[in-house]
C-alpha cells in the first residue's frame, strides 16, 4: 500500500488529498521507487490551480529520490537497492511509493544526500538549460534574474557567478537581500521598492543587459524589456506572479529588434543523452563546491496543503521538500 496525494478538481492547497492505494507491479520497463524525498516547486501550483491543465483526477509533484524495491522485466540499468532520483511526467512524486519508468530515471552519485537530489533535479536542471542552452552565457555578460532567492534563483545564480558572469539579480522584499547575495549575486534590486528597470541601465551605464531570465511574469515583464540591449533575449520560464498577458510584438520587441522565448525542461532534455549531459553537469557542479545546495524547509506528507500555502504566499526561500 502506498499513501499519495491527489487532486479530482482544480482550485487551492485544499483540494490536495491523501488517499491510500495498493500498488500494482511494476510494468516491464518500470520500477517501484521507495520514496524518501520528493521536490517541492512552484509549477506543482500550477498543476493544482489548473494554470498548467492536467487531466483530473491526477497525481501531483513532478520529482523525488529513493530507492528502489522492484524492477520489470525488462530492465537492465537498474537494480533493486539502487538510489535514483527523478524529475518529469508523468505527475505523482507526492507518494510514499510509486512505479516509475527508466526513462527519466537516473542513479544518484556517492555524496549527495536523499533531500538533496530530490530537491535538484527540476530546479537544478532549469538552471543548466538557462544557462548553456536557451542562452549560453559567456564569462563577459552582466545577466539579470527576477526571483535571485527563490529555489531556482539560489541555484542559478551560484551556477552563473562560478561561469564568470556578473549577475543582476531582482527580489521581492528586503529580507531576500542577503540571500540573493551570499548565493552570487553582484547586484540585488528589490523590485516591490525600486524600478529595477532604471536600476539595470544604471549599473550597465545604459546598455542594457544581453538577457533577461524571468520567472516571475506578470509583474516583471514589461520593465524587463526595458533592460535588454539591442538583439537580446527575454526569457520567460514561469508565471510566480500571473501569467502574462498577450505580447504587443511592434511595441514592445521590434524597436531593439529583441528575442522572447518559453522554454520549458522538455525542449531541451527530451532524450536520455540530452538528460545525461544534463545531470552530470549538475552533480559535479555540486561535488566541485561550485553551487552549495541548502534545503530551507521539510514538510511530512501531511502537511503538503500548508506546503502549498508557504509557497504561494513566499514562504519558502529557496529548496524545500516533502518526506513521506
Amino acid at each position: 500500500m502506498t499513501r499519495e496525494v491527489k487532486i479530482e478538481k482544480n482550485g487551492g492547497p485544499e483540494v490536495l488529498k491523501i488517499v491510500t492505494v495498493k500498488l500494482k507491479k511494476p510494468n516491464p520497463d518500470e520500477v517501484l521507487i521507495e520514496q524518501k524525498a520528493i521536490g517541492l516547486n512552484f509549477i506543482d501550483t500550477y498543476h493544482r490551480s489548473g494554470l498548467y491543465p492536467v487531466n483530473l483526477p491526477s497525481g501531483i509533484g513532478a520529482e523525488a529520490a529513493g530507492i528502489i524495491k522492484e524492477i520489470g522485466s525488462k530492465v537492465k540499468n537498474f537494480s533493486v537497492g539502487d538510489r535514483v532520483a527523478y524529475a518529469g511526467t508523468p505527475l505523482g512524486a507526492y507518494s510514499s511509493e510509486r512505479n516509475y519508468s527508466t526513462k527519466n530515471l537516473i542513479k544518484i552519485p556517492e555524496g549527495i544526500d536523499f533531500n538533496t537530489a530530490a530537491s535538484i533535479m527540476t530546479k537544478g536542471l532549469t538552471a543548466f538549460y538557462l544557462l548553456y542552452k536557451t542562452y549560453p552565457v559567456s564569462s563577459r555578460d552582466t545577466i539579470l534574474f527576477h526571483a535571485a532567492a527563490g529555489g531556482v534563483g539560489q541555484i542559478f545564480c551560484q551556477w552563473a557567478k562560478s561561469l564568470g558572469c556578473k549577475v543582476i539579480g531582482t527580489v521581492g522584499s528586503d529580507e531576500k537581500i542577503s540571500i540573493a547575495k551570499k548565493n552570487g549575486c553582484d547586484f540585488v534590486i528589490n523590485y516591490s521598492k525600486e524600478n529595477f528597470s532604471k536600476k539595470v541601465l544604471e549599473i550597465t551605464k545604459q546598455k542594457g543587459v544581453p538577457v533577461v531570465y524571468d520567472g516571475v511574469g506578470k509583474k516583471t515583464f514589461e520593465r524587463s524589456i526595458e533592460c535588454l540591449e539591442t538583439r537580446g533575449m527575454m526569457v520567460s520560464f514561469g508565471n510566480a506572479s500571473g501569467p502574462l498577458e498577450s505580447i504587443d510584438v511592434r511595441k514592445m520587441m521590434q524597436p531593439k529588434g529583441l528575442y522572447f522565448t518559453r522554454p520549458a525542461m522538455g525542449h531541451y532534455l527530451g532524450t536520455e543523452n540530452e538528460l545525461r549531459e544534463a545531470v552530470d553537469k549538475l552533480f559535479e557542479t555540486i561535488k566541485l563546491g561550485k553551487v552549495k545546495i541548502k534545503i530551507s524547509k521539510t514538510y511530512s506528507l501531511d502537511d503538503v496543503v500548508q506546503a502549498h500555502k508557504d509557497l504561494e504566499s513566499r514562504k519558502i526561500i529557496g529548496p524545500a521538500v516533502i518526506i513521506p
